[in-house]
């Protein structure tokens, strides 16, 4: 008889979880707390890219859904090595060696890009936000090189297509409210009154993030303010359950990923669009331009590395600022660079044809203090350096007491554009133990039989930020991980 698994969540991890749980032969119940339009978690909130260690194009090319893109033969995509993956992760970490979570991350990305790819997810080089024309090439940047087709809300449709041909069962609007143990083993889950044996459950219900009370409590009061840019069911439901059935909490609670946002974003980017939509609150823009405080200072290094490996930390930074905000400061120069999120339909900005103009129309910020930090900042640019932003360009101010590295270039030419922006929460990095096979640990390291769990509630796998592209990957390879030790356990 086929081992029953229910997956609490619909989000990529879970996803996954329950294609490698239907793999193996397994009766798959999915439960969902949302209804069907909010179905999949935060997976729809992102673009969709994938962060995953590959030697050359040759590891590429079976992943991609158009072969036959005639951009491929002048697309250099260079490599992403598992120590160069290893390294940024490293980056990340504070001091800290790699965790055993993130050793796997790093291990096991790029089968599982593969096995992704088996079951027909399939992807698409990220021309538009990862690359740049050069020489009559698109040259990759940043290790980032491909995204799901039609990004978050694309790679949700193929892999819940993947778990409907394979038999897979999905219940919307059914929240899980607690779990059902015998002794030390959970036997089933609680949906209100409702029980429902399972022979193995697999939490994947995303962290704490949308509930105010627990970002308090774990992240301290900045947190309050911060802009949910995801979905507001992740309420740290899962959590709550399994550390009452005796699991250990694990992980940095006091970490989360957290960007740059529009500052009137609607609450959770606007329930009220369609869903790949509500990502273009975002504005990570920044290292064209640079972000001043109400007290009309800088207070980053806009410049200090490709944006894949600042924007998750700089969200952070905002909330740390008086007021809880800033404004990105660009000139005419870079309009055309700016992602399309900056040309978004709700996408708030003032507009001046001199500085002098525009900071005045700064909400919030010291006029006269930002035009002086404004023309500091042009002065100090180095123009000897050409500008290039294919690389690390090294094209740095000289002289200021908070550095622009790279990409540094005069704001002179109008018109120009400043953005307000507040810090958005994605997710957070506290979560649960889980062992080789996704099994949930007790304090001691003893599994609970039964209850495994994967994605945004697997603690260990973030610090101090994380590479762009990653989390969506360790939503893969853990799911899937959770998805086999849930059919074979």
């Amino acid at each position: 008889m086929p081992r029953s698994v229910i997956v609490v969540g619909t989000g990529n991890a879970a996803l996954c979880a329950a294609i490698a749980a239907l793999e193996k032969g397994a009766e798959v119940l999915l439960l969902e707390k949302a209804d069907e339009a909010l179905a999949g978690g935060n997976t729809k909130y992102t673009a969709g890219a994938m962060r995953f260690a590959y030697d050359g194009k040759a590891d590429l090319m079976p992943l991609l859904r158009d072969m036959d893109d005639p951009r491929l033969p002048q697309t250099d995509f260079g490599s992403y090595t598992v120590d160069k993956f290893s390294e940024d992760l490293l980056g990340f970490n504070d001091g800290r060696p790699l965790s055993p979570e993130q050793q796997s991350l790093v291990s096991l990305s790029g089968e599982t890009m593969q096995w992704l790819a088996s079951h027909d997810v399939r992807f698409e080089p990220i021309y538009t936000r990862q690359s740049f024309e050069k020489d009559g090439r698109h040259i990759f940047w940043g290790g980032l090189t491909l995204a799901a087709q039609n990004e978050g809300v694309g790679l949700f449709d193929m892999e819940l297509a993947a778990v409907r041909r394979m038999g897979g069962t999905v219940r919307y609007n059914s929240a899980v409210t607690g779990l059902i143990q015998d002794g030390n083993r959970v036997t089933g889950v609680k949906v209100g009154k409702e029980e429902i044996g399972a022979d193995a459950v697999i939490l994947a219900s995303g962290g704490f993030e949308a509930d105010e009370a627990l970002r308090v409590k774990h992240m301290g009061p900045n947190w309050k303010a911060a802009k949910v840019r995801g979905t507001p069911h992740n309420t740290g439901d899962g959590l709550s359950m399994a550390v009452a059935a005796g699991a250990a909490e694990y992980g940095l609670y006091a970490g989360c990923h957290a960007t740059p946002m529009d500052l009137y974003m609607a609450d959770f980017g606007g329930l009220d669009l369609p869903p790949g939509e509500r990502k273009n609150y975002r504005k990570i823009s920044y290292f064209l331009g640079v972000m001043l405080n109400a007290n009309g200072k800088r207070f980053v290094d806009e410049g200090a590395n490709f944006r894949n490996y600042t924007y998750a930390q700089y969200g952070a930074a905002i909330l740390n600022e008086p007021g809880q905000f800033a404004w990105q400061v660009f000139d005419s120069k870079v309009f055309d660079l700016l992602y399309a999120e900056y040309r978004f339909h709700d996408a708030h900005f003032v507009q001046a044809d001199t500085l002098e103009q525009l900071v005045t129309q700064l909400k919030g910020v010291d006029a006269a203090a930002a035009l002086e930090t404004l023309h500091a900042y042009n002065a100090a640019v180095d123009d000897a350096v050409p500008f290039d932003p294919t690389i690390l360009d090294g094209k740095s101010t000289n002289g200021l007491s908070l550095a622009k590295s790279h990409w540094a270039q005069r704001i002179n030419h109008g018109p120009f554009r400043a953005f307000p922006v507040t810090g958005g929460i994605t997710f957070t990095y506290g979560g649960l133990k889980v062992d080789d096979a996704g099994n949930v640990l007790t304090e001691t390291g003893h599994p609970i039989g039964g209850l495994f769990a994967c994605g945004e509630i697997v603690g260990g796998v973030f610090f101090a930020g994380y590479p762009g592209g990653s989390g969506l990957t360790s939503g893969a390879v853990f799911g899937r991980r959770a998805g086999y030790g849930a059919a074979s356990a």
